[in-house]
């Protein structure tokens, strides 16, 4: 009777050990058909207050170190803003309103020739709306 019960445990085993050899197979598409949604690149700033903007850039400072005509500031630390429109298209990274907000959340991404990057990274802690007033701001055509 051990006979029989070795021989079936041996069948079995060799049938397990089997199973599986070839690996597992999924299902996989023959083709994808029609288009999926262009989705932007970027997520869209929200909609600034210009004023508040103007408020923001006096009491955080950025009159200390940039020049621009619009909150009466004529440092010269920082990049004279009264040149961001050149500088976007210097950058080459994408429309002005996006230039300028990274260049508010991450001012080491791009330095214009002749500064150095002493701008603080504390600003990308700034609200989103905080962040679109400055950029409302610095866009607003005097």
């Amino acid at each position: 009777m051990r006979v029989p019960v070795a021989v079936l445990a041996g069948v079995s085993a060799l049938l397990v050990a089997g199973c599986g050899s070839q690996g597992v197979v999924l299902p996989t598409a023959n083709g994808v058909s029609g288009t999926l949604p262009k989705q932007p690149t970027t997520p869209a700033l929200a909609k600034g207050d210009p004023a508040a903007g103007k408020k923001l850039f006096t009491s955080e400072g950025c009159t200390g170190c940039h020049t621009y005509a619009p909150a009466g500031s004529n440092a010269t630390v920082g990049p004279d803003l009264d040149k961001l429109a050149q500088y976007a298209k210097q950058a080459n990274q994408g429309p002005e309103q996006q230039f300028i907000e990274e260049s508010i959340t991450n001012p080491g991404a791009y330095l214009q020739p002749g500064y150095q990057n002493v701008m603080p990274t504390t600003y990308a802690n700034l609200p989103p709306k905080q962040i679109a007033d400055l950029v409302a701001f610095l866009t607003e055509k005097q």
